[in-house]
C-alpha cells in the first residue's frame, strides 16, 4: 500500500523509511532507522527527484505509481549517485521507458558503472546554472562536488523556492508519519543524529561544504528537501547555522569531553578523579565515554560538539590501546581540528601511549595540546594529584 505526503501543492514525498537496517553504509549504527527521500513534482511535465535504496524499492514503486496514476514519468533528476539513492533507477527506467534522466557528466559516468541499460539514449546532461522548465516550475542546478561524492549536485525550484539538497542537510532517523522538521522535536530528539550523520558522512569535506553553503546562500530558499531525514520549511537559519559550525570545525558547546580506554579499571578510575576536579573547578556538562563500549561514530560527533578533549589510554603492545587508536585515526581521517587537547596514559612498564597519542593529535590542524605528560603507573597515586590539577588548569583557563 502506498504512503505519500504532500510537500507543496505540486510536490509529493514518495520516499520510504527503513527501520530494519542496523548499520548505515554497513558501519554506522542507526537504532532509529533511516529515511530514503524521493520527491515527485507534478506539473506539465512530471519530475522525479532521486530514487531510493534497493531494500525499500517495492514500497517506493508503489508510492510513485500512486501519485503518477495514468501519467507517464517525463524526467528523473539524479542529484546523487550513491546506491542508497540510485539503486532503483533501473527499476524506474523499466517501468517508464520513455523517461529522460537529468544529471551532470560525472553522474552518467557513474551510472554506466552501476547499470547496464542504455544510459546515453536517456541522458540530459546539464551544467552549473542551466535551467529545466517543466511548466510553471523552473528547475536550476548547482554542482556541490565532494559533498560528499564528486558528482553531487543540488536542484532548486525557482517557483516554490525549494532546494533539493542531495545528502546535504540530511540526518539519520526514520520518518514516522511527520515528514517536516517543524512537526517533531528536532532539537531535543533529532539533533544528535543530524550531527552524527554530518560529522561521519560529510565531516571530512568541510571546505567543500563551505563552498556549497555559499552557493545556497545566494538562493531564496523557503523549503529544504534532503535525501535523508525531515523536510525543512521553518527555522531554516538555525539548521543552516549548525552546518556552518560543523563544516568549519567550530565547537557547538563549551564543554570538556573525556574519552578513555581502560583494561582493568585503573585508567577509568584516574579520569573519574579528573572529572571530579574539573567539576570542582566549575565545569558543567562534562561528557565522558569509554571508547571500548561506544561506537566511534558517536564519539566523533561528540568531539565535533565539544571544544576541549582529554584522551586517556593504557599502553598496549607498546602503543595506544586499539580502540583509542581507531578513534584517533577516525578523527584525523575526518579532518578534525581546532580543539584544546590533553592526554593521559597508563602503563605498568614502558608507558608510551601518551607519546603516540600526542603524535597523532599533532597531525591534526590547529590543536592546542597540553605540553606536560602524565603517566599513571598501574594505578593513580596521591602524589599525582598535582598533575591532574595541571590538566584542569590547562582545560579551564
Amino acid at each position: 500500500m502506498y504512503c505519500v505526503k504532500n510537500v507543496t501543492e505540486d510536490l509529493y514525498w514518495v520516499g520510504v523509511s527503513d527501520r530494519r537496517l542496523a548499520l548505515f553504509e554497513n558501519i554506522y549504527p542507526i537504532p532509529r532507522g533511516v529515511s530514503y527521500n524521493s520527491y515527485l513534482l507534478m506539473d506539465d511535465k512530471t519530475v522525479l527527484l532521486d530514487t531510493v535504496d534497493k531494500a525499500v524499492g517495492g514500497q517506493f514503486i508503489e508510492n510513485l505509481s500512486h501519485v503518477l496514476g495514468s501519467r507517464s514519468l517525463d524526467y528523473l533528476i539524479v542529484n546523487h549517485m550513491e546506491p542508497d539513492h540510485c539503486a532503483t533507477i533501473e527499476d524506474v527506467v523499466h517501468r517508464y521507458p520513455e523517461v529522460k534522466i537529468v544529471g551532470n557528466a560525472k553522474t552518467f559516468t557513474m551510472m554506466k558503472q552501476f547499470f547496464t541499460f542504455d544510459v546515453d539514449s536517456r541522458a540530459v546532461v546539464i551544467k552549473e546554472g542551466e535551467n529545466l522548465n517543466v511548466g510553471k516550475h523552473t528547475l536550476t542546478f548547482a554542482m556541490i562536488p565532494m559533498v560528499h561524492w564528486p558528482e553531487a549536485m543540488v536542484t532548486y525550484d525557482i517557483y516554490d523556492k525549494t532546494l533539493f539538497s542531495a545528502d546535504a542537510f540530511g540526518t539519520f532517523g526514520a520518518l514516522n508519519g511527520n515528514i517536516f522538521a517543524d512537526e517533531i522535536n528536532f532539537e531535543t530528539e533529532w539533533l544528535e543524529d543530524a550531527r552524527r550523520y554530518f560529522t561521519n558522512i560529510v565531516g571530512k569535506y568541510g571546505t567543500q561544504v563551505q563552498t556549497a553553503l555559499k552557493k545556497t546562500a545566494a538562493l531564496d530558499i523557503e523549503i529544504i528537501c534532503p535525501l535523508h531525514g525531515p523536510v525543512w520549511r521553518e527555522n531554516l537559519e538555525w539548521y543552516i547555522e549548525k552546518h556552518q559550525r560543523w563544516s568549519t570545525y567550530t565547537p557547538e558547546d563549551h564543554n570538556v569531553l573525556i574519552l578513555y580506554a581502560s583494561i582493568y579499571g585503573n585508567t577509568e578510575s584516574a579520569v573519574n578523579v579528573l572529572a571530579g576536579k574539573l567539576a570542582d573547578a566549575g565545569e558543567k556538562n562534562i561528557a565522558m565515554y569509554d571508547v571500548s563500549s561506544t561506537d566511534p561514530s558517536y564519539l566523533l560527533a561528540e568531539a565535533f560538539r565539544c571544544d576541549r578533549i582529554i584522551f586517556a589510554s593504557p599502553t598496549y603492545n607498546a602503543g595506544i590501546f586499539p580502540k583509542m587508536e581507531t578513534l584517533l585515526t577516525e578523527l584525523k581521517a575526518h579532518n578534525f581540528q581546532n580543539r584544546k587537547v590533553a592526554v593521559l596514559d597508563n602503563g605498568t612498564w614502558a608507558a608510551s601511549a601518551g607519546k603516540h597519542m600526542k603524535e597523532m593529535v599533532s597531525q591534526m590542524k590547529n590543536m592546542d595540546i597540553y605540553e606536560e605528560s602524565m603517566t599513571v603507573k598501574s594505578a593513580l597515586k596521591e602524589d599525582q594529584m598535582a598533575q591532574l590539577d595541571g590538566i584542569v588548569e590547562f582545560m579551564t583557563k
